[in-house]
C-alpha cells in the first residue's frame, strides 16, 4: 500500500517550518497580501457585500489555484511545500524569543516595539508584566491560528485547505477587525476566519489538554476553558487561551487596548499574572500542543482512509 502523499507532506511540511521556518523572500503568503491590497482598490465600499465579494474572489480564486497544484504528480513534495509555505510555528517562537531576551534585559523600549509583530494591541505604555502577558497570548492564538488550523484543513482538504484557509486568516489580519474603514467591508473576513478555526481551536484545547502529561490537569484545563472562555469576546481565542492559562498555571486575559479603544478579554485562569520567564515555559508547551495536534490529524487521517477502503472492498 502507497503512503497517503498528503500525510507524508503535513509531516515533511511540518519538519521544514520547525527547521527553516518562513521563506526569506518571496514569501507566497506576502504576495498574497499584496495582491489583496491591489484588489481592494476595486473592491472596497463600505458594506458588507462589497466584502462578501472581496473575500468569495480571493479565498476562492486562492483555493482554486491550490485545487490545480494538487493535481500535480509527484504529489507529495506539492502538498509539503505547501505546508511549510502557511505554517508559521517557527515564526512565532522566533519572535517571542526574542520579546523574552528584550524583557530579560529590561528593554522595555525595544520590547514595546517587538510586541507589535505579535499582537495588534496598543504597546506604548505596556508594562513588563503586560508585554510578557500579551506574548504569551499571542503565542496561544497563533499557535492555534499558524500551526493547527493549517494542518487540520490540510488533513482534510490537502493543498486547497492549506492554501484556502491562509488566505482566510489572512484576510481576517488584513481587514477583519472593526475599524470604522472596516466595520463593513471586514464582516465577511472575520466571521468566515471564525468559521474556519471553529473546530481547529477546539482541537488545540484537546492539544493543549494531552501535552499536560496528567489526567487531573487535563481535567483543570478543560474545567476553566468552559468556565472562563465565553468571558472572551472571540469564540476561538477564549477557549485556546484559557486552556493555555490553565496549562501554566497563570492568568491570562484581563483589560487590552485596540487602536485606542479598550477591550475587556476577561479573566482567563486561577494562577499568579504572567512573568517573563513564562514566555519560555509557553513555548515549550505551544510546541508539544503542535505536535500533539499534528498527530491527531494525521492520525485520524489515516483511521478514516482505512475505514473507508474497508467500506468499499466489503461493497
Amino acid at each position: 500500500m502507497r503512503p497517503d502523499p498528503i500525510v507524508a507532506g503535513l509531516l515533511v511540511g511540518y519538519a521544514a517550518d520547525l527547521v527553516l521556518g518562513d521563506p526569506r523572500r518571496w514569501h507566497p503568503v506576502a504576495g498574497f497580501g499584496t495582491l489583496a491590497t491591489a484588489l481592494e482598490r476595486r473592491t472596497y465600499a463600505p458594506r458588507r457585500t462589497r466584502g462578501i465579494l472581496h473575500e468569495a474572489l480571493l479565498v476562492g480564486g486562492v483555493t482554486v489555484a491550490g485545487g490545480y497544484a494538487a493535481r500535480m504528480r509527484p504529489h507529495l513534495p506539492v502538498v509539503a511545500l505547501a505546508t511549510w509555505t502557511v505554517l508559521g510555528g517557527r515564526s512565532l517562537t522566533r519572535e517571542a524569543s526574542a520579546m523574552h531576551d528584550l524583557l530579560v534585559r529590561e528593554d522595555l523600549a525595544g520590547a514595546r516595539v517587538q510586541i507589535r509583530h505579535l499582537v495588534g494591541r496598543d504597546s506604548s505604555q505596556l508594562t513588563p508584566a503586560e508585554l510578557a502577558r500579551a506574548c504569551v497570548e499571542s503565542v496561544a492564538e497563533n499557535g492555534a491560528d499558524a500551526v493547527v488550523s493549517p494542518l487540520f484543513w490540510g488533513a482534510i482538504a490537502g493543498v486547497p485547505g492549506l492554501v484556502g484557509y491562509r488566505a482566510v486568516n489572512t484576510l481576517d489580519a488584513m481587514i477583519g477587525h472593526r475599524s470604522q474603514r472596516y466595520r463593513e467591508f471586514g464582516w465577511a473576513a472575520a466571521r468566515l476566519d471564525d468559521v474556519a478555526n471553529w473546530a481547529p481551536a477546539r482541537l488545540t484545547v484537546l492539544s493543549i489538554a494531552l501535552a499536560t502529561g496528567s489526567p487531573a490537569r487535563a481535567r483543570q484545563v478543560v474545567h476553566v476553558v468552559r468556565r472562563d472562555a465565553p468571558a472572551h469576546p472571540s469564540p476561538n481565542a477564549g477557549p485556546v487561551e484559557s486552556a493555555f492559562a490553565a496549562a501554566l498555571g497563570r492568568r491570562l486575559g484581563g483589560r487590552s487596548t485596540y487602536r485606542g479603544v479598550p477591550e475587556d478579554r476577561g479573566t482567563l485562569g486561577d494562577g499568579p499574572d504572567v512573568g517573563v520567564d513564562d514566555i519560555g515555559a509557553a513555548i515549550r508547551l505551544h510546541h508539544r500542543t503542535a505536535t500533539i495536534a499534528l498527530a491527531l490529524v494525521v492520525g485520524a487521517r489515516v483511521v478514516s482512509r482505512a475505514a473507508a477502503r474497508g467500506i468499499r472492498r466489503r461493497s
